[in-house]
């Protein structure tokens, strides 16, 4: 049976929503942030023991990913490899739209800032 789950109870801060499969559905082994940020913000540098996905849908974000600074706007798909020391910043005008897929049904980041 489908288990459909409201973006706001998965609500983790005001820009974005944490999904986490190991909490939800019988272990799915995959997790996800939806994100709105607004001009200027984003993540301190950190890492995921397993790659990141993100797939921008509105704005403009720079992403650094390890020795990589990338301006990526909606419409395209970033991967970062895991162990890699990443963030990005909302770099537009605008609110980024985004979703990041992590491959594993648990968030394991180590901040590095």
């Amino acid at each position: 049976m489908a288990l459909v789950i409201p973006l706001e109870e998965l609500r983790s801060s005001p820009t974005a929503c944490l999904f986490e499969g190991e909490k939800h559905a019988d272990g799915v082994p995959v997790s996800c942030f939806v994100l709105e940020t607004t001009p200027g913000r984003g993540p301190a540098l950190h890492i995921h023991p397993y790659p990141e996905v993100f797939v921008v849908q509105e704005g403009e974000a720079t992403f650094t990913a390890g020795d990589e600074e990338l301006i990526v706007t909606g419409g395209n798909v970033v991967v970062v490899p895991g162990e890699t020391p990443h963030k990005f910043t909302n770099t537009g005008d605008r609110p980024l739209r985004m979703v990041t897929i992590h491959a594993n049904g648990e968030l394991i980041q180590t901040d590095l800032d």
